[in-house]
This record gives C-alpha cells, structure tokens and sequence, in this order.
C-alpha cells in the first residue's frame, strides 16, 4: 500500500490534515474513508517509523494512531512527534484496553484515547476537540500578538513624548545661559530662528524686539507691554515674569496663559533671564516661551492610551504576567490578582503551585535561554485552594539591543474543557482496563472451580476447600471492581445501615492488620471512644477507608531513612461525628501533592498506582455528607481524618465538580 493516502475532495492543508498509523491494513482504509468523509485531508502509514517519516514531512496538525505496533509503537511515535511538534494533538488507539498505556500515553501529552472497535461518534467527537483545541490555541496566539502590538505602539509614542520633553528641558536650559544677543531689524537674525516665542525687555516693562513666531502668533511687539500676552491675568503688570524678573534680579520659570492674536488661549513654558547692563543692574530681560499646546495633547493622549491599554490588560479573560528573570511577576492583570491572591514582586511558582523553587521545565526560562514563545499545560491552585488546569503562553519581550529583558505568560483556564475531556476518555479507558481485568478474574474463577470440582470427584475435601477459597478471592476483586465502576459512573446510591462504630472499625483493622504486619509496620488502634452506632453504606464506606488504611501501608514501605514504621488508628465518636484519624510515619507529601492527591489518575506510586482510589474514596466520603482533613510533611508522615455524620441527612447532593478532584470539604495543612 502507498505510503500516503489523500482524499481529494478536501485541500492539502496542514491545519485540516490527520495522519493515520495502524499496522492492520482493513483497519487504516476504513478510518481513512471515515476521516475524508467528515472533511479530513488523510496520510496513512503503516508502522510508526513510516508514520514518523511521514510527519516530518508533511507536519499535519493532528495524529491518529495505534498503540500496539511493530518496531517504533504508538508510545514512541507520540513521544517523538511531541518532541518535533508540541502543539501536534495526537490521539491514540488500543484493542488492548491497556490502562497503563492509556496513563502513560496520557502523560506523555496524548489528546485523547480510543479503544477498539471504534465508536465513529467518539472518533469523531475526539477529532473535534481536537481541532478546537488547535483553533483556540491560534485564536489565543493571535490575542498576545495583538497586545505586543499595542505594547510596541504606545511605547513608541511614549518615547516620542519623552523627546518633546527633552526638548522642553533643553530650551530651559538655554533660557537660564542665555545673554544679550542683538537682533537685526524686525526681529531677524538668531532670535528669529529660534522654535520658540523670543523677547526683549527693556525696565520700562516694554517689548524691545522679537522674533518671528512671536509676531506671527502673538501681534506686533515693540513697545507692547511685557503683560500684554498674557490678556489679562496680570493688571499693571505686577507679578508677571518680566515684572519677577525685573525686581528679584534672578532668572525664573513659570506656566502661563498666552493670547494669541485670534483670540485663541494656550498654554506655555515661560523662562525669563535679567541681563545686567555696564553699571551692574538689570536693564534688560530676555524671555523664552515654548508653546505647551503639543505636549499637553500628546500627554493627555498617552494618558488615555495607557488607560485604554490597562483596561484592555484587565479585560482579558486570563492571567496575564510579565515576569523578569528571576520568575518575579513585574506586572499583572486584575484577573491574576483576583484568581490567585499573589501581589506584585511574588514569584509565578509560589503565587501557581506554592513550591519553593521553579517548575521543571519552565516554559518562561525556556524563553529566556532561546527567545522564542512556548506552550505548556499545567495544573494550578487558585487562592481558595481549588485545582486548575490552564494552557500556558510565552512570549519574550526584548530590550533596545535585541535581547530578552523579560516574558509576558497567558494563563487561560482550561479546566472545564478537561473535566470534559477526561470525563469522556476515562470512562473508555476505565472500562477497558476492568473488562480485562475480569478477563483474568475469570481465568481465576475457572481454575478455582476445577479444582472445586475435581475435588468432589475424588473426594478431596481439602482440594474442594482451595478451590472455594480461589473462587471466593476471586469474587471479591469482581465485587471491588464493578463498586468501583459504579461509583465513577455515579450511578449507585448508597445502601445507609445502622453500623456499631466499634465493630466497623474491628474490621477495618482486620482487613488491615496482616498487611501491615507482613511489611513489619508496627499498627496500633485506639477504639476507646468508639461508642454508639452510626449511619453509613457499610461497603462503600469501607472500601474507601482501607484505600487510605493501605496508603499508609506503602508510604511507610517508602520510607528509607531508617525510622520506625508504624502507623495508627483512631476511631471515634466525636460531637455527633464518626471521626476516623490514620497516622503514618512514612514519607510524607509536600504542598502540590497534597492538594492533587484527589485528583483522578494523579498518583506518587507511579506505575503501581492507578490514580483511581482516593478519587473514588473521596467521593464516598462526600456522599456521606462528610469531609477529609489531610496534614502532611515530607519527610515526617502524614495525618488523615476522615469524619462523617453519625445520621445522614438524607439523599446526597449530586456535586458535578468530581470529575476533577475538587478539593470541597477538604483542608490539605502542614503536619
């Protein structure tokens, strides 16, 4: 089969072109028809080294491709095409229902994740985000190119106003050196070419000469009065600034009010110099005015400029810094103040995620050490200390040699797009990865059955007894599994029972105990308050409970600095409360782990965990009407309090922000 495939009636562009890998070729022309009818441009390939061959070539905007491969799998194509193209949206296809592909190629920058058969409506929909995510991206580019336009506009003019200035200054300056310079008739020679309004004062208080402009703009001079352009703002003269001048022998400056000769007002630098005659008194004053008309109008114009670019700034809807070096945010727009509470001099990785040092793989250093713009997907906590997911943007801003003195980041929140996009593909990748699961559930179930049977034809009781016992663990993983899928789904209600507070929490410690004692942990359990009875879906509630009760378990195997291992066990009733409190002494968690540990697929067990339980252990204790409190350290263990009603309210609110791990009626502190 060729290498590419196009479908002709679509043009060959790289914004609407999708490249097809799949080793199975029924599979690939299938898709390929079904992506040129819903108006794609297709490339095909038959492997991943053809499929990458074929990207660097044509640089379509969107990948579609199967996991399992011969030679370079889908995992290695998506790694390498992220690296040529990081805004490329690969979406990745399995018949394998791998959960730990799926995570994997999820945290590998995968856009979504297909399982085989294919959905035509799910394929479709997945190309859909996809392409609005590659269009808001644009559309987002497009508004920071805007801004740095209007940032170089204005600063133009500001330089332009800070010349006129200069120029302002100079001709003060001038005023104050100047001496007596004698003009030829009519007011020619050097003070008629000088760009201001130049005159001659005699004692008289009377004009002896000017230049050009003056007469021009302000009538004929001589013999004038010195107050008379001025209208009449100084009565007899007394006080103007020839009349100053005159009396304290002493060069001044002041702002008047001229009258030009059409009747017209404005504004105007005045600088008045005494020029002493032969016997040592002033006989003379000259007086320099520069007209302040021009830069009084360009002022008020870049007032109104940086007003409007400042409300432009604020109106955005995203958090807009600019940082310098040392990651400080210089400036900021009022939705960064507002949405994460940080002030002006903060650091972006403090005010972001409260770490102590910068992110790995910053995307503002990156700009720094390159000057180019870069994009980067991250996920943030808010003020209130809620979760985020934001789409970041960088752009340098460079000095007057060329050289970047700082970067402007776009933070646009991207959280509801993600909790419906995880929502849609963890739902496929969570049933995929349990019906193989059951599939080996199964196998287990038919061996303990065998054996079951093979004991009864013989009349083996004991090999009876082992069959049963395999038939049993295994119907409890099913039972676990399918709890599991329900409560994801958000389709099971909870089964309350009347529960003896002391009896649950005998057997949660039972379930526990042989774990820990296995692994050496030293558990201790204090059951004394442990009165009365409580409200609570027996199994819900303790699957959730031995989820936490099992992290300790491995946080305590986790540590290696030679402590003692040991965990406890608190149950209690406590102001109408049910209150169960587990303390570990293992690794601990910093900040950022605290507040993502509810998060779904977030886990710090890396591949031994599926990042599902305490999402789902979160959720039961929610629908339970209650609340978890998490105190943690690195270094020095972890606390956790899961507290509940002793009666239920009755039917639990449906809150739609689980999908994401929110963090409501959760408190992450410092132990």
């Amino acid at each position: 089969m060729p290498l590419a495939h196009h479908a002709s009636t679509v043009p060959a562009s790289a914004a609407n072109t999708v490249l097809l890998v799949d080793d199975e070729q029924d599979i690939r022309e299938l898709l390929a028809l079904f992506l040129a009818d819903l108006g794609f441009c297709v490339l095909t390939a038959a492997d991943g080294a053809q499929g990458l061959a074929l990207f660097k070539t044509a640089r379509p905007s969107m990948v579609l491709t199967d996991i399992k491969m011969p030679g370079l799998d889908g995992i290695g194509l998506l790694q390498a095409v992220k690296a040529l193209s990081p805004e490329t949206e690969v979406l990745m296809i399995s018949g394998h229902g791998d959960l730990e592909l799926a995570i994997s190629s999820l945290k590998f920058g995968a856009a979504d994740f297909i399982t085989k058969p294919i959905d035509d409506e799910l394929l479709a929909h997945g190309l859909r985000q996809a392409r609005e995510r590659i269009f808001l991206r644009a559309q987002l580019r497009d508004h920071a190119e805007n801004l740095e336009r209007l940032v170089a506009e204005k600063s133009a003019k500001l330089v332009e106003l800070e010349r006129r200035v200069a120029a302002r200054q100079i001709v003060e300056g001038l005023s104050s050196a100047m001496r007596f310079v004698k003009s030829g008739e009519g007011g020619a020679g050097t003070l008629g070419q000088l760009p201001c309004f130049v005159s001659i004062h005699n004692r008289e208080r009377r004009i002896v000469s000017a230049n050009a402009l003056y007469r021009e703009r302000l009538g004929e001079p001589e013999g004038r009065e010195s107050w008379a352009a001025y209208g009449g703002e100084y009565p007899e003269g007394r006080g103007c600034p020839v009349d100053e001048a005159l009396t304290s022998g002493r060069a001044g400056s002041s702002r008047e009010t001229f009258q030009s000769v059409d009747g017209q007002s404005f504004h105007a630098l005045v600088s008045t110099t005494p020029i002493s005659g032969g016997d040592g008194e002033v006989s003379m004053v000259l007086e320099i005015a520069v007209d302040l008309t021009e830069v009084e109008r360009m002022h008020a114009e870049l007032v109104a400029s940086q007003r409007r670019y400042r409300d432009l700034f604020d109106a955005v809807p995203c958090a807009i810094t600019v940082q310098n070096r040392q990651l400080r945010v210089m400036e900021a727009n009022k939705t960064f103040l507002h949405d994460f509470g940080a002030s002006l001099g903060a650091t972006c990785f403090e005010a972001y995620k409260h770490r102590a040092e910068p992110c790995p793989e910053c995307p503002i250093l990156t700009t720094f050490e390159d000057g180019h713009s870069h994009q980067a997907e991250t996920v943030v906590t808010d003020r209130h200390g809620e979760s985020r997911n934001i789409l970041i943007w960088t752009a340098p801003l460079l000095d007057e040699s060329g050289l970047v003195e700082k970067v402007m980041e776009v933070s646009t929140d991207i959280t509801q797009i993600r909790q419906l996009q995880d929502h849609l593909s963890s739902l496929g990748m969570m049933l995929g990865s349990m019906s193989h699961g059951v599939k080996g559930l199964l196998m287990g179930l038919d061996g303990g059955m065998y054996r079951m049977e093979s004991g009864l034809a013989k009349g083996d009781l004991e090999k009876v007894q082992s069959g049963w016992g395999t038939v049993r663990h295994r119907i409890q993983h099913i039972r676990k599994m399918i709890l599991d899928i329900l409560y994801f789904a958000k389709s099971r209600e909870l089964e309350t029972a009347e529960l003896d507070l002391r009896g649950f929490a005998l057997d949660l410690a039972n379930l526990v105990e042989g774990k820990a004692a296995h692994a050496g942990i030293d558990l201790s359990c204090d059951f004394g308050q442990a009165h009365g009875c409580f409200e609570a879906d027996p199994t819900a509630l303790s699957s959730a409970l031995v989820n936490f009760l099992e992290n300790a378990v491995d946080a305590c195997l986790s540590e290696t600095t030679g402590r003692p291992r040991r965990m406890g066990f608190r149950v209690a009733a406590q102001e109408g409360r049910a209150v169960f409190t587990i303390t570990d002494t293992g690794i601990g968690m910093d900040r950022e782990a605290k507040e993502k540990m509810f998060t779904l697929f977030f886990s710090s067990k890396g591949s031994k965990g599926t990042g599902i339980g305490l999402f789902i252990s979160h959720r039961v204790v929610r629908q339970h009407h209650g609340g978890i409190e998490v105190a943690s350290s690195l270094g020095e263990g972890t606390r956790i309090t899961v507290w509940l009603p002793l009666v239920q309210p009755g039917k639990p609110e449906d809150k739609p922000e689980d999908k994401t791990g929110a963090q409501t009626g959760v408190l992450a502190g410092a132990g």
